[in-house]
């Protein structure tokens, strides 16, 4: 839409199109970043990360465990010891299963200090808002809780590859955030920083995994000792109590049961279908407690 102001003409652009970063969308990016899980180099990317998170978390135990993800079809830590595992994803899809929310990094529909363990997979790598996401995920974190926090590594193979690219699919359209940077973010939200590394040496080059040999840098990096992996892994610890919870009011009308033990769902105003099964609604960032 065209309109003129004071004889100059300016373009109204739509309110999500903006974000910190001038023009770029990172919202728009993060579907061809999902897609791209499905190459060989994603899978492998996948799997790595997969080892790399359970590595951390497997000691660990509690009532809930929050994982901020890129997609409902790429769950992490899903061996874990908590009673209740629940996953978030910025697209809803007919195909989603019980356990899953739909909703905005930073905009979370949970209470404060609800979860026991939050996992943030490149999260700050494809919000339009890093630093609210992270705010928002310390909030649902409780008291002396765990937050696992996964981003690429701008001081690597996979970082330079992203200055030289000239396109921004899969994942060279994220922003590739400092991990020192996130470590200060955290610190500035009461963390403390139990351990940081980065891991995945492989080049950044769908042959290369084909070819199923190791290269140059696996053989100089592999003992973990360089920082210069694709992404780097951080475990921090909630350094703020708990405040003491009381029992919401929920309003019958507007929280619908799930089948099933421990299972949340969420939808931004969807329909609820009798004849496929029973979902939750939640509209004033509510959770039901099972």
């Amino acid at each position: 839409e065209m309109r003129e102001v004071t004889g100059v003409q300016t373009c109204a652009l739509p309110i999500s199109a903006m974000s910190p970063a001038g023009e770029v969308d990172y919202s728009a990016r993060h579907d061809s970043f999902e897609s791209w899980f499905q190459t060989p180099l994603g899978r492998s990317l996948l799997a790595d990360q997969r080892a790399c998170v359970e590595h951390h978390v497997r000691a660990l135990s509690g009532a809930r465990q929050l994982q901020v993800a890129v997609s409902h079809r790429l769950p992490l830590a899903s061996g874990t010891d908590f009673a209740q595992r629940v996953l978030t994803t910025p697209n809803w899809q007919s195909s989603i299963p019980d356990g899953v929310a739909v909703c905005d990094a930073d905009e979370l529909p949970f209470p404060g200090d609800s979860m026991d363990l939050v996992i943030l997979h490149h999260t700050a790598d494809f919000s339009p808002h890093p630093h609210h996401a992270l705010r928002e995920a310390s909030r649902v974190l409780r008291g002396e809780g765990m937050m696992v926090l996964i981003g690429f590594n701008p001081f690597s193979l996979w970082g330079l590859r992203k200055l030289v690219s000239r396109h921004h699919e899969g994942p060279w359209g994220g922003r590739f955030l400092m991990k020192g940077r996130m470590e200060d973010w955290l610190r500035l939200l009461d963390f403390s920083v139990e351990s940081s590394g980065s891991s995945f040496f492989q080049v950044p080059l769908q042959r290369a995994v084909l070819a199923e040999r190791r290269g140059l840098m696996e053989r100089l990096c592999g003992n973990r000792f360089l920082p210069v992996g694709a992404y780097y892994c951080i475990l921090a610890k909630k350094r703020v109590y708990s405040r003491l919870q009381r029992r919401p009011a929920w309003q019958g009308q507007k929280v619908i049961a799930l089948p099933g033990r421990g299972a949340v769902g969420a939808s931004r105003g969807y329909p609820v279908h009798p004849d496929k099964g029973r979902c939750a609604i939640l509209k004033h960032k509510h959770i039901e407690e099972y």
